[in-house]
């Protein structure tokens, strides 16, 4: 694996990770062993049976709660201390065969990734849980989806396309965050304003 196919895997786990972690776990495991995909030797291990069933089994409930409201903001809520290291440790492992220095780097990097894209993700999920009807959560979800399975496709066939898009997505990310966060703050103090809270 050459070094920019590396990097889009490191970057690709680390991003997809803030969305879907689990099935970032499970589809890079499950193409590694069917041989679609040539993981580096420290993610050899997400290709083992007992780690895909674990991996599996967390799909589907991530998958559930993912598409009921407010449930789905929990999930995130609990998630905030799991997936941004994972991103973390997937992205640096997915470098370390190439230099230990660029291993901290993407794990750093990788970190900072997973921690915009989690934020981004729990923090729409948590503006559209303010509409009463649950069509537009599971939209929402289902949508993430189909943006992650294109994402990390990119990341492991069209490497150079993935950093592109990565790039554009991180610029639009800065530009969302503060807006995520005044729409929190704001929905926030509403709640508080509520008689009997």
């Amino acid at each position: 694996m050459d070094t920019v196919q590396s990097v889009a895997l490191a970057a690709g786990l680390a991003w997809g990770s803030g969305l879907r972690l689990y099935a970032v776990l499970f589809a890079a495991g499950l193409l590694g062993r069917l041989g679609y995909l040539d993981l580096p030797q420290a993610l050899q291990v997400l290709q083992h049976p007992w780690v895909l069933g674990a991996s599996g089994v967390m799909l589907a409930i991530e998958f559930l709660a993912d598409k009921i409201p407010l449930v789905d903001s929990v999930w995130d809520a609990a998630h905030s201390f799991i997936r941004i290291p994972a991103g973390a440790v997937l992205a640096a492992a997915a470098l370390g065969e190439h230099d230990p220095a660029l291993a901290a780097v993407a794990a750093i990097l990788g970190g900072t990734i997973a921690a915009g894209t989690h934020a981004a993700k729990a923090g729409a999920r948590a503006l559209i849980n303010t509409s009463p009807e649950p069509f537009s959560n599971i939209t929402t979800s289902f949508g993430e989806e189909a943006l992650l399975a294109g994402g990390l496709y990119a990341a492991f066939t069209q490497p150079l396309l993935f950093l592109a898009f990565l790039l554009v997505f991180l610029i639009f990310i800065v530009w969302l965050l503060p807006r995520l966060w005044r729409g929190v703050r704001l929905l926030v103090q509403r709640l508080r304003a509520l008689p009997g809270s």
